[in-house]
């Protein structure tokens, strides 16, 4: 199978690798020769790594190699059965490369989208053929990361989307069908992780490190909010907030927080630029006067936070299943999957209890009165009828 993928930085690079890895010929078209040279370059490290750590020999790394080809004209992927497009987050600018790439591609060709948050069906517009057009989302980093979800368009044919499951499934990852709407299913089930932790906060409850320590100690995640927020650079993390927010017609459950938002004004980006919630030191490690030590925290404060972002995480998760964006099954995986999540949030809402989940949910509508808190029709109905996830 030849595959085109469009644009070379770290998430089209990671994309080739997954389709060459598999087999597949494969295109890395870039209009940028020195980002090409980066990102051939960059491959042969990291084969080279996994020679060292025994996963793969130098025969593996020259087939690998071999299957991928550097190309700047867009014309260069005239023979490509699949096309993944990974550039910049701007709708204009995806719209035009799509319509070029239409001119030179067969009828055939599937055109799919890496995007995380932008409207398939506005990208598929941009083509003669819309039926041709999917999302396919990778996370990174691409070659690792399990899940990747597949957004069909109200314009994909059923033949596109089944081909589109086929080949990612084929290259051995895990696929969650997504309805179009804003954030698929990780970026928008997973607002609250970042969005209430940050509501926490500002209310003058506990601070980063105690938030961080919470999820950590009793939800088991790898990664606190703050942390994560940093990780992923609260300038980025705060665009997509605020994306989320604007195409769900200001839904208070997606309100970005002025304080990420001051943060990333003040250039404090997270590790890289070595100070965001916390500070940190040339090789990316935070500074020992931003951890907390565990007998620091009272047990009340832990739970109360960790219970409050938990609950706010399950209704979103319910919200998503009640709204038909994704099955039960597949919001699970995508979260477990995608994200890292120590569980699956619906799995996680019939260990704690449905009853739990109404009550706590109802417990932060009642102290605020916002909207913010509104506990999902599905939850309340499932208590109703006593039934559970799965």
């Amino acid at each position: 199978m030849n595959i085109g993928i469009i644009g070379s930085g770290t998430m089209g690079s990671g994309i080739a690798q997954v389709a060459a890895t598999s087999g597949c010929q494969v295109k890395l078209y870039d209009t940028n020769q020195g980002a090409l040279d980066k990102a051939k370059a960059s491959l042969e490290k990291i084969l080279n790594r996994l020679i060292e750590k025994g996963r793969i020999d130098t025969a593996e790394k020259k087939r690998i190699e071999s299957n991928i080809s550097y190309v700047d004209t867009l014309i260069d992927l005239a023979d490509s059965n699949l096309t993944i497009e990974a550039i910049i987050e701007n709708l204009d600018i995806k719209k035009k490369v799509f319509s070029e790439l239409e001119t030179y591609v067969s009828d055939d060709c599937i055109i799919a989208s890496n995007t995380s948050s932008l409207s398939i069906a506005s990208i598929a517009a941009s083509l003669n053929k819309p039926e041709r057009c999917v999302g396919i989302h990778f996370f990174n980093p691409a070659p690792l990361m399990k899940l990747v979800e597949v957004i069909p368009a109200i314009q994909t044919s059923k033949a596109v989307l089944e081909k589109a499951i086929q080949t990612i499934s084929d290259w051995k990852k895990i696929v969650a069908v997504a309805k179009d709407t804003p954030g698929f299913i990780v970026n928008r089930v997973a607002r609250p992780f970042y969005g209430e932790a940050l509501r926490i906060y500002e209310e003058g409850l506990a601070d980063f490190a105690t938030i961080d320590h919470s999820l950590k100690s009793l939800g088991d995640f790898r990664m606190g909010p703050f942390e994560l927020m940093d990780f992923i650079g609260n300038d980025v993390n705060y665009t997509v907030t605020e994306t989320v927010f604007t195409a769900f017609y200001f839904d208070p459950r997606y309100k970005p927080s002025f304080t990420q938002k001051r943060f990333a004004e003040a250039g404090y980006l997270g590790r890289k630029s070595g100070k965001g919630f916390y500070d940190y030191d040339a090789n990316g490690r935070k500074t020992e006067r931003t951890s907390v030590s565990s007998s620091a925290v009272e047990t009340s404060l832990s739970e109360t936070i960790f219970n409050r972002v938990l609950v706010m995480l399950i209704n979103e998760a319910a919200d998503t299943l009640f709204l038909n964006i994704a099955s039960a099954e597949d919001i699970d995986n995508a979260m477990t999957k995608g994200v890292n999540y120590p569980n699956g949030l619906l799995a996680w809402a019939d260990e704690k209890g449905i009853d739990w989940c109404v009550q706590k949910m109802d417990e932060l509508y009642n102290e605020y009165h916002e909207d913010r808190y509104r506990c999902s029709p599905l939850l309340r109905n499932m208590k109703k009828e006593n039934k559970t996830f799965f």
